[in-house]
């Protein structure tokens, strides 16, 4: 494996298995050196637990960019995962113009919506600032929900492949450069992604396990982008990733006391392995 400096920034929830606790172990598994800015800091997420505490850290981001700066600290790529706010978004552009070298990468997780909805948290206005981090991004994983609202498309529950290309091609037409679209499902029972990389479109289907993890979308990106940054294509970084996240999940399954993420730690020595 080569050895890369790749940078993260997403929000900590102490607790939970997600955001930078996922990435931060994952990429570091796939071999990359992973620096991380955090958005913010919870005692733990918000899904399921009575309460939380929460720290916003926007203000510290421009400080820390500048320091990096001073440093000359440079990265290969940039991933991003849960951003809390426009501001931060403004900020991120302007870290990905200052903190990188010539050709990095940058790979954006839009991380606002899910289910037809925006999370509570956001707007409109968020989603019109998200859309220019996405559109210029050299990779974006959006599910369909985010899709269509970066794109103004109807959301729908039910679709055909014909929807799903009309899709992909307005995330195009907007500027997205290669699309890693997830939750596409074409057959009852199954889930898959759907990868446009330089005008080429492929599908990755399986099996579809019908309860969930939380934290499992922030599996599924950190996953892909520590493959990708090994040398796999878009299309194998999503098999990959899509392999490993429903391994987690099946390996969650049965333990009612772990209701709160997904068991992938035990399971990192075969992501390494699906890498190699």
């Amino acid at each position: 494996m080569s050895y890369k400096r790749i940078l993260t920034i997403q929000d900590i929830s102490c607790v939970g298995q997600c955001s930078l606790t996922v990435a931060l172990p994952i990429l570091s598994a796939c071999g990359l050196e992973t620096a991380i800015l955090p958005s913010a800091v919870l005692s733990n997420h918000t899904a399921g637990f009575t309460g939380f505490t929460f720290r916003d850290l926007t203000d510290d981001m421009p400080d820390i960019e500048k320091q990096w700066e001073k440093e000359n600290l440079k990265f290969e790529a940039v991933y991003t995962g849960y951003l809390g706010s426009t501001k931060q978004i403004d900020y991120v552009e302007s870290i990905m113009k200052t903190s990188t070298l010539p050709g990095a990468l940058k790979i954006v997780d839009p991380a606002m919506a899910d289910g037809g909805k925006l999370y509570p948290t956001f707007d409109m206005e968020y989603v019109e600032a998200m859309k220019k981090l996405v559109f210029d991004a050299d990779i974006t994983l959006p599910n369909i929900t985010e899709a269509c609202f970066l794109t103004g498309m109807e959301y729908k529950e039910e679709y055909d492949e014909a929807y799903i290309d009309e899709l992909l091609q307005k995330m195009t037409d907007a500027g997205a450069k290669t699309v890693v679209l997830t939750g596409v499902s074409f057959a009852k029972g199954k889930t898959g992604v759907m990868v446009l990389d330089n005008g080429k479109k492929e599908y990755y289907e399986h099996d579809k396990i019908a309860k969930g993890c939380h934290g499992t979308g922030d599996v599924y990106a950190s996953a892909f982008v520590g493959a990708l940054m090994e040398g796999k294509s878009a299309y194998e970084a999503a098999k990959i990733a899509a392999d490993y996240t429903v391994m987690c999940i099946q390996y969650t399954q049965g333990d009612p006391d772990h209701w709160y993420g997904v068991k992938f730690e035990p399971l990192l020595g075969d992501l390494i392995q699906m890498i190699k």
